[in-house]
């Protein structure tokens, strides 16, 4: 057993004070640093409670693994992107869309790319898919993230009337295309025509799962 990496179990839901809201927050920033720089697999709960300047029991007060405060992390990330695309349909603030590559324009717009966390978050997903209990909750959180921008993306193609027969698999597909097309374009970041090719992708994606409407003029 890895050093610090004790102590693995069931998620649990602690009281949250003031003082113990500060607490969370700081370690949840200090191990996003740290599985950034370490790696999940390598990292500790001592490297953890040292970056953000707390002991031990600071940690298990918190946090009853590292599994744990990662599954924080990605509830703190899924609740963000969640309210994010709900604000932006919402607001109803994107120009008008004549077409699909228009559609695909507005959902990149909102579609968060943060190199540091998919570092993070594409080790934890490996993790997981050794650890039955994750793949449970890591699956139905991305489901939530794929429904949270199925309005926006539902009422941007009605503009261009078109419909989607299985939302849900669109969903799907779209997360797919997103995460693959991810580790490519930070592979390659100054690349435009990398970049280019995953908008294409998603339009062609968008158009494969989608239908033109019987009303259109």
């Amino acid at each position: 057993m890895t050093a610090g990496r004790e102590r693995t179990g069931p998620v649990r839901e602690p009281r949250v004070t003031k003082r113990r809201a500060e607490t969370r927050r700081r370690l949840l920033d200090a191990a996003l640093e740290v599985f950034a720089r370490e790696g999940f697999g390598r990292a500790t709960v001592d490297e953890v409670c040292a970056q953000a300047g707390y002991t031990r029991g600071a940690f298990y007060s918190n946090f009853v693994s590292l599994d744990e405060l990662f599954l924080a992390m990605w509830e703190e990330r899924s609740a963000e992107q969640i309210a994010r695309t709900r604000q932006a349909f919402e607001a109803g603030d994107f120009p008008a869309v004549s077409d699909v590559d228009g559609v695909v324009g507005e959902i990149l717009r909102v579609v968060p790319m943060d190199e540091e966390w998919y570092r993070v978050s594409a080790e934890f997903t490996a993790h997981a898919l050794r650890t039955p209990g994750l793949r449970k909750v890591i699956a139905a959180r991305e489901r939530a993230i794929a429904a949270s921008f199925m309005p926006l993306l539902l009422a941007l193609l009605a503009r261009i009337c078109r419909t989607v027969p299985d939302p849900d698999a669109l969903g799907q597909a779209l997360i797919a295309v997103h995460d693959g097309t991810a580790a490519q374009c930070f592979t390659e970041p100054d690349d435009p025509v990398v970049w280019q090719r995953r908008a294409e992708l998603f339009g062609r994606v968008i158009t494969a799962y989608s239908i033109e409407s019987r009303n259109r003029s």
